[in-house]
This record gives structure tokens, sequence and C-alpha cells, in this order.
């Protein structure tokens, strides 16, 4: 069947055109769910883009998978897995590694997506979980990145947590791909993560979130709906209401009888 999903060209001329939309996912049924949602980019783990029923389920999507703790790696590490995803169907791959590796990729052919802004695995060079680009020469740090990111063969780079004036001047300077993560409109997508658009965790949401279902307490309705059942399991093999006659197999009297026969005394 013939795929409608986009090329890395196909994003390149859509750039300053209109707003794609870019996901993180964790679960094939997340990948399902965001592909009959319409969604155009999505981010994924090495093991779904592995499974061989991913295609099946989101055929028309333009992939990247990638570690989000890539940022520290060999280089033949990344190599040897970005080749590996290109040809399980993956359309590009996501790296955080040094320009030296984006270079190497680049000069294998393999599509490159990099990170700017807020980069988690090196925050501590940036003053940490926080806001990248609030003055003039952090700001400038910012498009130094993205510029390096282009010298070294990048066709996109996620650009996070940068103040979106800041985020709007880089894109429109900038020939890459720009994916804004907390980084405001100004860019060519915005990407968010499943969890937090499901509202499927407890824990911390960022600013730049926005939680559109609460999952978590539907996960602890479902909890308590666990402990009630299987509660009620115990209790009935306890009283003796487990197993009832329809929940086991049948054997016939005589057959009951000829095998009690062979048996010792």
């Amino acid at each position: 069947m013939r795929s409608n999903r986009p090329t890395v060209a196909d994003l390149l001329a859509m750039k300053g055109k209109r707003q794609l939309t870019k996901i993180r996912v964790f679960t094939m049924e997340e990948v399902e769910a965001a592909a009959r949602a319409g969604i155009e980019i999505l981010s994924v783990t090495p093991e779904l883009i592995l499974d061989p029923q991913f295609r099946d389920a989101a055929p028309d999507c333009f992939v990247i998978p990638g570690s989000l703790n890539s940022s520290y790696a060999l280089k033949d590490d990344v190599l040897r897995d970005a080749f590996q995803f290109i040809r399980a169907s993956a359309d590009a791959v996501y790296c955080a590694a040094s320009l030296e590796i984006i270079r190497a990729l680049r000069a294998e052919g393999v599509p490159v997506c990099g990170h700017s802004g807020l980069i988690p695995a090196r925050a501590t060079w940036t003053g940490g979980y926080r806001a990248v680009g609030r003055t003039a020469e952090s700001a400038m740090l910012v498009w130094n990145q993205v510029k390096a990111l282009e010298e070294a063969g990048a066709f996109a780079a996620e650009i996070e947590v940068v103040p979106p004036e800041v985020a709007a001047a880089i894109s429109a300077r900038t020939s890459l791909f720009m994916i804004s993560m907390g980084a405001g409109g100004g860019c060519d997508a915005q990407y968010l993560f499943s969890i937090d658009i499901l509202g499927s965790h407890r824990g911390h949401y960022p600013r730049h979130s926005k939680v559109y279902r609460d999952f978590a307490a539907e996960y602890d309705r479902l909890q308590q709906e666990r402990i009630a059942a299987f509660g009620e399991f115990r209790a009935d093999v306890r009283s003796g209401a487990y197993p009832e006659p329809k929940h086991v197999v049948g054997i016939t009297p005589e057959e009951f009888g000829r095998f009690m026969d062979g048996l010792p005394a």
C-alpha cells in the first residue's frame, strides 16, 4: 500500500508555512492514537520503532526514534543504532551527541534532528532545568547551537524552553526545521509528551505542557477496581464460591469409576 508519510524534503518545504504537531509516545496504543488523530511527527523509543507492528499502527507519520539520554554516546554505538532504526522504517534519528557524531550520521545519509536551548542531559552547563535564552548572551548561545547543528548537517532541531521571541527569530534565520518545546508558536512544529497531554502521572508538569485528559484519576480508579477484584477472588476461594462447575472440565461417572479402580487402595 502506498504510504503518504512526509519525507525530510516535505518537512523542509513546509517550513514557515504552517505548524505541524509532534508527540513523544511510549506505547503502541499511543502510536495508533496519535496516527489516527493526524499527528504528523512522532518521537518514539527504540523499542517501538523496532516492533514489526509499528508501521501498521502509524503508516503515515514521520518518525524520529532515539533515546532521550543520548547526549553522551560513542560514535560507533550511535551509528549502529541509527542504521538499525532506519532499516526498521525510521525517517530520521534524534541525536543530542557531539557535532562530530552528527557529521558522521549526515555523511552516511542519515537525517538528524538535534537539540538546542535546554538540553536535559547537558542542563548543568546552562544552569539546570530552567529556561535558556533570557539574556542576550544566553540567547546568542542558543543561536550558536542552532547554527552549529546546521553546519554539522542536521535537518531539524528541537528548541526547548526558550523565549518565544528568541525562538521565532532563530527559526526565521535558519534552514533547520525548528521544533518548539516550550519555545512559543514561531517555529515549524509544536512538541509535547503523551504523558503530559493525557495527564497520566502525578509528577511535575512542565510549564509548557497542556493537560487535555486526566488519565491519572482513571488509573487510580482502575487500581481500586483491581484491588477489589483480587479481594473478591480471594474471598470466593475461601468460601468455595470459586471454582463453580462451569469453570472446570467434566468426566463421566463410568470413566471416573474406571480411574478409581486403577488407583491403589
